[in-house]
């Protein structure tokens, strides 16, 4: 691929006021939730988490061990809540991990995803992340998160990183797409919603875009999140197609989450509260959604040691 940007018409992003964005994100913190509601939302989040593992000493065995808490968040859900979780959304690992985690969750109903594209930097050759790409869904991953060329976006390259996003796409065939920004890079929230409109130009519907690899930090926030669904939402109203939306990093509690799916709720609506639609990328985060759900069927809150690792 050449580095020449190709024709391709940048999206008419709208001038976003910080001020008010900052307010708006700030005020989801506020919002009062009753006991039963709190419940229905952690578990709900329970089945949004996409459980991960991306570190240099990933093993073929700490992949396993992830995809039996994937399948099965809590071992006394039963005795606490009364009844038995479901499990997560997806396992996401290193291309070269794919196969062992599409064999330990067969027919469990938990996705596979991988990061490939040259994560988490994005500045390997096209033809290198194209590549990655084919051979991850070869082996049986069900989503692909590609990072996108941030050197390339803050050069203004806009028909390179667009160009780049298609031809990702395209590798993917039937795999969904989640297109990482890396907010943390981007500077400003002008920057993030010129980026998000770029990506939502090029992918499908039920594709998704992402904030971060939990790599940069900072990762995800809720003002960045609000922006991105802020231009999920504004996308839908002009062409009636829906695109997902997956906050990464940084969201380490149940009481966060249910601030997250709240503002999900107000800006996107009701048809956006399914794992389909939105994700967090927050292994981190389901412990204290169960220790969050274990505090308010009991009253009293587990110690981390009581969960297993995620």
């Amino acid at each position: 691929m050449t580095s020449t940007p190709s024709p391709f018409r940048l999206p008419d992003s709208p001038t976003v006021d910080a001020v008010m964005v900052d307010r708006r994100a700030k005020s989801f913190t506020t919002r009062s939730i009753k006991k039963a509601s709190k419940l229905a939302a952690l578990e709900m989040a329970v089945s949004m988490i996409d459980l991960t593992t991306l570190e240099g000493a990933d093993s073929p065995e700490k992949v396993r061990s992830l995809c039996v808490k994937a399948k099965r968040p809590w071992e006394r859900d039963e005795e606490i809540l009364g009844h038995r979780l479901g499990h997560v959304a997806a396992v996401c690992v290193y291309p070269s991990m794919v196969p062992h985690a599409k064999e330990h969750l067969a027919g469990s109903g938990v996705k596979v995803a991988s990061v490939a594209t040259g994560f988490p930097s994005g500045q390997y050759p096209i033809d290198i992340r194209v590549r990655d790409v084919e051979q991850a869904v070869k082996d049986g991953a069900d989503e692909i998160d590609m990072v996108i060329n941030r050197g390339a976006f803050l050069s203004g390259k806009y028909g390179v990183v667009a160009e780049e996003i298609g031809a990702v796409v395209d590798a993917c065939g039937p795999a969904h797409l989640k297109v990482i920004l890396e907010t943390g890079e981007l500077v400003t929230y002008d920057n993030v919603r010129r980026a998000s409109d770029i990506a939502i130009a090029c992918i499908r519907e039920g594709d998704f875009i992402k904030t971060s690899t939990g790599k940069v930090s900072p990762a995800a926030t809720m003002p960045v999140t609000l922006v991105m669904l802020e231009a999920i939402r504004d996308a839908y109203k002009q062409t009636g197609t829906m695109y997902g939306m997956k906050p990464a990093g940084g969201i380490r509690t149940g009481k966060q989450a249910w601030h997250y799916l709240c503002m999900v709720n107000e800006t996107l609506g009701e048809g956006w509260l399914s794992p389909d639609w939105f994700r967090f990328g927050a292994s981190s985060l389901l412990n204290d959604v169960l220790r969050s759900m274990q505090k308010l069927a009991t009253g009293e809150y587990a110690a981390g040691y009581d969960f297993s690792d995620a």
